[in-house]
């Protein structure tokens, strides 16, 4: 490893790859030759890692808590990935980073975990094995390996807006191996054509369209653009949902992100059409 890494590994509470450098579409592997494209990660019970796994680590004064169990973790935002730059480093759970394996890095879920993480743009998903800790940038969720992103064509962009479900087991049985409740796909089975969505931001849903209309008002008087109200009649009684977009890609979401945080709008959500 190199010299610093001691020290840089003591400023991260662990050897985190993600936080304490940057990574993006430069990051690939240049010249070299792209080894065959390999499958998603196969989930299977494994025991939670020795390391990396706090319970509490704090990075660029910001405390992590890890969660307990990663059941009916999901979430949509901003994805990114790393490649080059930290290939054959070591991982916050102490794995050999590989950036042509099906990995990522997360920020609390406990290691390792496997999910799945769709591109709400193409609908593309891979399966990957979280082993690392991160991406400490702000609005970012997840950081994928070089394949895992190369995979979900988010290379070029360097971001992208997914949703990151956690795959998790039932409890063993008569001491038979667990069963997968969320298994992912068999190998070999045909996925459906890319479909290219449209990306919205959702600021709320509201069963009175008066209130809708105030958070419109509100959004609107900031200066940012393409908010409007959708009349939802499928659900029952009738909501009324704010939503601005569609959204372009990660970058105009940040911008987005960044705007409501200032009017104190906290909690908005991806949602695709």
């Amino acid at each position: 490893m190199h010299r610093n890494a001691a020290r840089i590994a003591v400023l991260c509470v662990a050897t985190t790859l993600v936080a304490c450098g940057s990574h993006g579409k430069r990051d690939g592997p240049g010249s070299s030759r792209i080894p065959e494209l390999p499958g998603d990660a196969v989930p299977r019970p494994e025991p939670r890692s020795k390391h990396g796994n706090g319970p509490v680590y704090e990075v660029r004064g910001k405390r992590y808590t890890v969660m307990q169990s990663s059941a009916g973790y999901r979430e949509r935002g901003v994805a990114s990935w790393y490649g080059s730059k930290f290939h054959d480093r070591l991982t916050s759970n102490r794995e050999t980073y590989d950036m042509y394996a099906m990995t990522a890095a997360h920020k609390t879920l406990p290691l390792p975990t496997y999910v799945r993480v769709r591109n709400l743009r193409n609908n593309k998903t891979v399966v990957v094995r979280v082993n690392d800790r991160g991406p400490f940038v702000s609005n970012r969720i997840i950081d994928l390996s070089y394949v895992a992103a190369l995979k979900l064509d988010m290379i070029r962009d360097g971001t992208s807006l997914v949703e990151v479900t956690a795959i998790n087991f039932a409890p063993p049985r008569n001491d038979r191996p667990a069963r997968q409740v969320t298994p992912p796909e068999a190998p070999g089975t045909a996925s459906p054509l890319p479909v290219a969505n449209r990306i919205y931001v959702q600021v709320g849903a509201f069963g009175n369209r008066a209130n809708a209309e105030r958070r419109l008002n509100l959004i609107s008087r900031t200066g940012i653009h393409g908010a409007f109200i959708r009349k939802d009649a499928s659900t029952y009684p009738t909501l009324y949902r704010v939503r601005i977009g569609p959204v372009a890609d990660a970058i105009q979401y940040d911008v987005i992100v960044e705007e409501l945080e200032n009017i104190g709008i906290m909690d908005p959500y991806l949602i695709t059409e």
